[in-house]
């Protein structure tokens, strides 16, 4: 069996997968909020009922975090559950549960979950996209997830959005202390933000997409809006990495209107007389991030 654990701000949820990748188990609990101790509890907790309810014991264990583990400190960095920062989640871990365990960022955990035998599966290059709260990546090469020289490799969220245009100005302020990141723009706060910005209401992203199916002008400009941002920073990422298959997932992924807007927008930035590059939702969808947690 392969135990991925997906430790999230709001809840904690384990996955066994066989070694076909079948779902032999699913279990959650909510999250500690703050507690950094009752954090590590309840991720034994969690592995230690599994392996009862399984009937196997000590297998090596993925967990998917926020944030990520610095190659220089090895302590934790970058996590929106604060409690996190600083600690050193991974030895932690080990000494608690008495057995290797792997960590990774959530969106590299989506990127290996739908490399591995999601949307990406057989494709030589995966990136993997998270537009939610936040906004993420992870890039899988040969069924290897890259991490890089400073463990940040896919955090595209980051980067300033390519080419700003005037509607795109001034570059709102990010939690990251920079200003113009890709996640002010694409995550769903984001994009919320931005309609509010040119008039709208404090709508979310499904009650926008909704406004714009039935006509309303304000919600569509929102979107197209949204559309040409991320037609423009996926282009970079294609620049660069020249991926095989670029997989959405998080809650702005479910807009079906990216899938066909987005490669026809990203044609004018790509620097290539043809893009094939695929854009595709996530196959496992919200499972994503935890079944990738059991494949590392």
């Amino acid at each position: 069996m392969r135990l991925g654990v997906d430790l999230g701000g709001t809840k904690i949820e384990i996955v066994a997968l066989d070694e076909q990748g079948h779902e032999r188990l699913r279990r959650r609990m909510p999250t500690p909020r703050g507690d950094y101790a009752a954090t590590i509890e309840a991720v034994a907790a969690l592995v230690e009922a599994a392996e009862r309810e399984l009937g196997v014991r000590g297998g090596p264990v993925g967990i998917g975090t926020p944030g990520s583990v610095s190659p220089v400190t090895g302590r934790m960095r970058n996590a929106n559950s604060t409690c996190l920062n600083g600690r050193a989640l991974w030895e932690d871990l080990e000494a608690r549960l008495g057995r290797s365990v792997r960590i990774a960022n959530d969106a590299d955990c989506f990127a290996v979950s739908e490399a591995a035998d999601g949307a990406g599966a057989g494709a030589a290059v995966v990136f993997g996209v998270i537009l939610g709260t936040g906004v993420g990546g992870g890039i899988v090469v040969h069924g290897r997830l890259l991490t890089g020289a400073n463990g940040i490799a896919g955090e595209w969220g980051h980067s300033p959005l390519p080419l700003p245009q005037p509607e795109d100005l001034p570059l709102p302020a990010c939690y990251c202390g920079r200003r113009g990141c890709v996640e002010t723009y694409l995550s769903g706060p984001g994009l919320t933000a931005d309609h509010v910005r040119h008039g709208g209401a404090a709508l979310d992203a499904a009650a926008i997409a909704q406004g714009a199916s039935a006509g309303d002008r304000a919600c569509e400009a929102t979107l197209q809006r949204y559309e040409a941002r991320l037609a423009r920073a996926l282009a970079g990422v294609i620049n660069l990495l020249d991926p095989d298959v670029i997989v959405l997932g998080g809650g702005l992924s479910r807009l079906d209107r990216l899938y066909r807007n987005v490669p026809r927008l990203w044609l004018a930035h790509v620097f290539s007389d043809r893009v094939d590059t695929r854009l595709l939702p996530a196959r496992h969808g919200d499972s994503s991030g935890v079944r990738g947690a059991a494949w590392l």
